[in-house]
């Protein structure tokens, strides 16, 4: 809702650069995907590994 309001701001303001947000941002969000797909990979992966490293001290009880 947040980013609705201040992009009607920035119509209010300056119409021509509303409309080009408009059509870029969906371009630009497209190009950051997979580095927000790579980014869930790797805490995934340094999850996993945590959890490696702490099983044994769960199975013993030690938090």
């Amino acid at each position: 809702m947040l980013t609705f309001l201040l992009w009607l701001i920035l119509f209010i303001l300056c119409w021509p650069l509303a409309i080009v947000a408009l059509i870029l941002y969906p371009i630009v969000w497209l190009l950051l995907l997979p580095f927000r797909l790579l980014g869930f990979a790797i805490d995934l992966s340094f999850d996993l590994v945590r959890n490696l490293f702490m099983l044994p001290f769960r199975l013993v009880g030690v938090k």
